[in-house]
């Protein structure tokens, strides 16, 4: 069966027997190994347990599961037991998982074959996928860029199809801008909706795990996995999960007719690349054409998103990280003269310098003398941002927007300035501190390099989102084109 199968297809041929999770598994394999020493997707291969999970399940051990038999990746921040859980990190490069987190235990339970872990920015801290300790992600549309970050690896094993689908995870665009770099559908869901249990943190109250695949109607059947309540996870929402797959299935071509659909004027002002612009115009013009109304909306608050986030985010991965300290678990520096240089050195030499730079910023804005001034602002700021969402969807029922100023940009090009790497996550960061669902859709390229559209909906309407980027991906084909040399 052909790699370009999507997952509905996939999923029914294994059932009626026209091909075998064997054969699937396989298949992606060979990908896999083709083509994964030129990207290095992948931080941990799972081949072996890979071959005996698909074989099982043709035996009827996943009987009438709904991804019976579907290859899978999961972001190498998810514990999977009895595999290295690395985080991108040296910290963590010993580091065995004893449990599953949830997202892994809920794809397995339906079915998916795992085939590896796979890259990213170290503990996701990062938007390039050049953080790792295993070395930068490179594009697979141009191996000279960036795939995006921090869940790049997700994003180029997607569109290069070593894997129909990833799992990743978003705390401030690492879902969306991936996938728009890389050509790729990607959603983040509303906090709340996936369970974090098992995701090692970085900033807990903006972390949420979410999944790539090449299309809306692929994502539905992961997200449809992964999502619901879950009680080892104290910020899990205990709300139905709506059925995303059967409501695709049953869509008819006049879903956009008639919703209204807003611009933030704020995120097409200057910054955003005049090419860039083009694409994300012609694809608003297709929902129109599809008879969505267009609304011009603000939203007042954007232009304090990136400063809210770098406040707030450290602050948040200085208290999460202070665990690896070189004694329980992850990196021990040699022959340690006392506790003092232990953890000194153990920290020093166990992470990396963006992510030592993030925990000092964070440390320093929890401090008696700068708590108020930063963090306690920060907050305060947060939620005018996320009042600013709260009003402007009185009026419209979905916002559309770009997901990045730019295509991808070179590998190395951004990586000694920390400033302009951060901006690049100026269109995705509101969405995060709102905590509201959003996704990034192809819409077409610049100079051969994939541009993304970014939608975003009210809390808790997934089904929307997935529902217009449905409706738009059916006449539209930016979502099937592949990187030449791994069609």
């Amino acid at each position: 069966m052909s790699h370009d199968r999507s997952i509905r297809d996939m999923v029914a041929a294994v059932a009626a027997g026209k091909t075998s999770a064997a054969e699937l598994t396989t298949r992606y394999l060979d990908r896999i190994a083709a083509h994964d020493e030129t990207l290095n997707t992948l931080i941990s291969g799972c081949a072996d347990t890979a071959r005996e999970r698909a074989a099982a399940i043709d035996s009827g051990a996943a009987a009438d599961t709904p991804l019976a038999g579907l290859p899978i990746a999961h972001k190498d921040i998810f514990c999977m037991r009895g595999t290295r859980t690395s985080c991108g990190s040296r910290m963590l490069d010993n580091f065995v998982a004893p449990y599953d987190a949830t997202v892994v235990e809920r794809l397995a339970a339906a079915g998916t074959v795992t085939l590896g872990k796979t890259n990213m920015d170290e503990f996701a801290m990062g938007s390039s996928n050049e953080t790792s300790f295993y070395g930068p992600v490179r594009n697979p549309w141009n191996t000279d860029y960036v795939p995006g970050g921090s869940s790049g690896g997700s994003a180029a094993a997607v569109a290069a199809g070593l894997v129909p689908a990833a799992t990743g995870t978003d705390t401030g665009g690492s879902i969306r801008q991936p996938a728009a770099l890389c050509g790729v559908t990607g959603i983040k869901p509303t906090y709340g909706r996936v369970s974090r249990y098992g995701m090692i943190a970085f900033a807990s109250s903006l972390d949420q795990g979410g999944c790539f695949a090449r299309s809306a109607d692929d994502c539905a059947h992961v997200l449809q996995a992964m999502a619901g309540f879950d009680e080892r996870d104290s910020t899990c929402v205990e709300r139905e999960v709506p059925d995303y797959v059967g409501a695709l299935g049953d869509q008819g071509d006049d879903y956009l007719k008639g919703m209204r659909v807003g611009l933030p004027k704020e995120y097409f002002a200057e910054g955003l690349d005049d090419a860039s612009r083009q694409v994300i115009d012609a694809a608003i013009a297709e929902f129109e054409a599809r008879g969505a109304e267009i609304v011009e909306i603000t939203l007042p608050h954007t232009e304090l998103a990136v400063s809210t986030y770098y406040v707030l985010a450290p602050a948040e991965a200085s208290s999460n990280l202070a665990r690896f300290d070189g004694v329980r678990y992850g990196y021990r520096c040699e022959n340690p003269v006392d506790l003092e240089d232990l953890y000194t050195r153990s920290r020093g030499e166990g992470f990396g310098r963006e992510v030592q730079r993030r925990i000092m910023v964070g440390a320093y804005v929890l401090s008696a003398g700068y708590y108020d001034a930063y963090y306690l602002k920060a907050q305060k700021t947060r939620r005018l941002i996320a009042q600013d969402f709260t009003n402007a969807f009185e009026n419209v029922d979905l916002i559309a927007a770009p997901v990045t100023q730019a295509p991808a940009f070179k590998l190395g090009e951004k990586l000694d300035d920390p400033v302009s790497m951060y901006l690049n996550d100026v269109y995705t960061l509101p969405a995060s501190l709102a905590g509201l669902p959003g996704m990034s859709v192809p819409a077409g390229f610049v100079d051969g390099l994939p541009v993304g559209l970014q939608l975003l909906a009210p809390w808790f309407e997934e089904a929307r989102l997935l529902g217009a980027a449905h409706a738009y991906q059916q006449t539209t084909d930016w979502h099937t084109k592949r990187p030449a040399g791994f069609e």
